[in-house]
């Protein structure tokens, strides 16, 4: 912000009008307003102020500004303010002009015209002045925005007038860092220092999750090495661990190395030894093996030799079952026909069986028209088995009405009985909601005393501390100042001694010829003489130093005691008279009705709940209960309905029932008979049928047994094998032959001449 002029009329002392060139007085960097009291110093600094904010520093506000008007101003001179700025990088005119009371301009008397504001922004590009607005409140907003301070801050860091400097140097620290961070935008600095700090634990985590995964691996390295490597002795985080680390591997990499070519030297020789001893045991076994397998296979010819009169019985008995495999065909078809002859005539004596006694002597197609005369007849009950599931229905669906009818009943008596509380719960909750409500309101009041409590509470105790060392600093200081006093006596004591000798002291420069320094004479007939007890220089200066050191310490005692006196009274200025225990006791009763309002109060949430649920149930119920309602009269409605259709349809069932339970008992018995007919006239055809295949069948055995050279079809039954037999029987001859060829395989190899003893194959 930089001041270019300001124009003052009727304001404080001064009179008439009066104009401060701002841009000329600070030409050489530095300005000094300087007067005798009186003169109107401080109120140039308070037309400064009232012409940003509307307001000056210290009580001259009062009468809402009718005392800033000056008493040696016209009566017809308007107070007024005029200040001209710059202030971010905007060229600002403020005009403030407060009320003022007037002689009527018509007829006797006095009257007040209220405050008036303007601010105009000077346009470069056009070269004048622009209007912006003539709002107390939006003025006040915009100026503040711009200078970034309140009134209050701006009078105690720019203007500090009458004494505010010191209560600005003992506002608490946090205050301070307020104000001077937002005057001077530290906030680019706490960012960067707190982003640094991140970092700074970000890395630090880093490089300890590191040493944290290398010590692991360590772990897992010492493991594996043993005793050939020994773990480092730093903690993660620690500088150093990563090459302790890596000289301890490479300890046990180089300690590996060596025992691995010693393992290689030592798997070579064995290695050689075992090739060589595997090679004479294959020897061995191969010339075992082969003495074994001709041993083996004499021991095999001679079995063949005494298996041989079996072998040629059963190459005869396959070739007879061969010559019957061309009759089995035959023999299959006749057993097939004569299986289904006989099941054909079991099936039909159990349809007939099932039949009553006038169908027993009847054919199949007798069978089969009575089942076409019984099928129509269960065609006619379709219409009955409909009237009867109808009937069913209507019967369940009166049951569903009764049933519901007793819901509905039920709901009515429950939404009564829990509508006639209805009043009093309401009551009840609203009763615990404007309590809990109370409580809230309670709680919030008492949580702003709570922190002017605490701070007189603790600036009582600081009065009491600070009551204390101002008893202690009153006696250093008084000590003080007693030690000074009587050190500058002992100084101006020994001072006066060497006064009294110091013409001893100057004769004992003297020296003949020489002038005095004293008189200039060059003949010295009798020189003083020093006495007992003379001071020199050098003891004067030394009391003189200690007088000094004791006033120094008085001074510093002074000044401490006038701090603690100067913290004593802004204590007591905010604790007041009133006893350090009683302010306790005060807090603590505050916090302990702090705490019972805030636990009452927890309970509002719940309450404005389950009061919401108690009308919505309330709601439902009322909704349920007409609903019940409404559903009573459709069901009178529905009921006198279903009596008639049940009516009509009972007398339709009771006629097609037959004298049973029900048309679907009637249906069913009919659906049995048509399907016994039914079976029997098929089971009586498949009977027919079979016989003629039977018969045929018959003829073609006959037939091809002949062919097969066999006399009877029985012979041809007889020779041929079941699967299993054949099966067995192709088995041993060919495990003979395999057996013979082997053994005349081993005994050729052999060269031996055991082969030609063989039988032949």
């Amino acid at each position: 912000m930089r001041l270019h002029r300001l124009d003052i009329t009727a304001f404080g002392p001064f009179g008439s009008t009066q104009s401060v060139d701002f841009d000329a007085l600070s030409g050489a960097g530095l300005f000094l307003l300087h007067g005798p009291t009186g003169a109107g110093k401080t109120s140039v600094l308070d037309a400064v102020c009232y012409a940003l904010y509307g307001s000056v520093p210290g009580a001259r506000q009062s009468g809402q500004g009718m005392h800033l008007r000056s008493d040696h101003a016209p009566p017809g001179t308007r107070t007024e303010v005029r200040l001209e700025l710059t202030v971010a990088g905007r060229r600002l005119e403020i005009t403030r002009q407060p009320p003022w009371e007037r002689p009527k301009l018509r007829g006797k008397g006095m009257t007040v015209d209220k405050a008036q504001t303007w601010l105009r922004e000077y346009d470069a590009r056009a070269a004048a002045w622009k209007d912006l607005s003539r709002s107390h409140q939006e003025i006040g907003a915009e100026v503040e925005q711009l200078l970034g301070m309140s009134r209050e801050q701006f009078c105690q860091v720019v203007l500090l007038p009458q004494g505010d400097f010191a209560r600005f140097l003992r506002a608490d620290a946090e205050a301070r860092s307020r104000l001077l961070g937002r005057l001077f935008d530290t906030r680019r600095f706490a960012d960067v220092e707190k982003r640094l700090a991140e970092r700074r634990r970000a890395t630090e985590a880093r490089v300890r999750e590191g040493d944290t995964a290398l010590l692991a691996v360590a772990h897992r390295m010492q493991q594996e090495a043993g005793d050939a490597m020994e773990l480092p002795e730093p903690d993660p985080g620690d500088p150093g661990l990563a090459e302790a680390v890596l000289g301890a591997a490479a300890v046990a990499r180089s300690t590996a190395r060596e025992r691995l070519d010693i393992a290689h030297c030592r798997l070579a020789a064995a290695e050689s030894a075992h090739a060589a001893a595997r090679h004479a045991l294959d020897e061995a076994r191969e010339l075992a093996r082969l003495q074994s397998r001709f041993a083996e296979a004499r021991e095999r010819a001679e079995r063949l030799r005494e298996r041989a009169g079996a072998h040629r019985e059963d190459q005869r008995r396959m070739e007879r079952a061969r010559k019957a495999e061309a009759v089995a065909p035959a023999l299959e078809l006749r057993e097939a026909a004569d299986r289904d002859h006989h099941e054909a005539a079991r099936a039909e004596t159990r349809a007939r069986g099932a039949l009553p006694d006038a169908y027993g002597g009847a054919d199949a197609g007798g069978l089969a028209a009575a089942a076409r005369r019984t099928a129509e007849e269960l065609g006619g009950l379709e219409t009955a088995r409909r009237a009867e599931r109808r009937l069913a229905e209507l019967a369940e669906e009166r049951a569903g009405l009764d049933r519901q009818e007793r819901a509905d009943e039920e709901v009515l008596r429950e939404a009564d009985a829990w509508l006639d509380g209805w009043d009093t719960t309401r009551a009840a909750l609203q009763t615990r909601l404007d309590s809990a409500q109370e409580a809230a309101t309670r709680a919030e009041q008492l949580a702003v005393q709570r922190e002017p409590m605490r701070r007189r509470l603790d600036a009582a105790r600081t009065r009491d501390r600070l009551a204390a060392d101002l008893a202690q600093a009153r006696q250093r200081a008084d000590e003080s100042g007693r030690r000074a006093l009587d050190a500058r006596a002992h100084w101006l004591d020994l001072k006066e001694q060497r006064l009294t000798g110091i013409a001893a002291e100057l004769a004992a420069h003297l020296a003949d010829g020489e002038p005095c320094a004293v008189c200039g004479a060059t003949e010295h007939p009798a020189p003083a003489r020093k006495a007992a007890g003379h001071v020199d220089r050098e003891t004067e200066e030394r009391a003189l130093a200690a007088a000094r050191r004791a006033e120094e310490e008085h001074t510093e005692d002074e000044r401490r005691l006038g701090a603690v006196r100067e913290d004593l009274a802004a204590a007591t200025a905010e604790a007041g008279d009133t006893p350090t225990a009683r302010l306790a006791a005060e807090a603590d009763d505050l916090e302990r009705e702090y705490a019972r309002a805030r636990r009452d109060a927890s309970a509002l949430h719940a309450v404005q709940q389950e009061l919401r649920r108690a009308e919505q149930e309330r709601e439902q119920r009322l909704a349920d209960r007409q609903q019940a309602a409404v559903r009573a009269a459709s069901r009178l409605t529905r009921r006198d309905t279903l009596e008639r259709e049940q009516a009509l349809l009972a007398a339709e069932v009771e006629q097609a029932r037959g004298g049973l339970g029900s048309v679907a008992a009637r249906a069913a018995q009919l659906e049995r008979l048509a399907a016994r007919l039914t079976e029997a006239a098929d089971a009586v055809r498949a009977a027919e049928d079979a016989a003629l295949r039977l018969k045929d069948a018959d003829a073609r055995l006959a037939d091809a047994a002949y062919r097969a050279g066999y006399d009877t079809p029985r012979d041809a039954a007889d020779a041929l094998l079941e699967p299993a037999a054949h099966r067995a029987l192709q088995h041993r001859l060919d495990a003979w032959q395999q057996e013979e060829a082997a053994v005349r395989a081993v005994l050729a190899e052999s060269g031996t001449t055991a082969a030609a003893q063989l039988p032949p194959a």
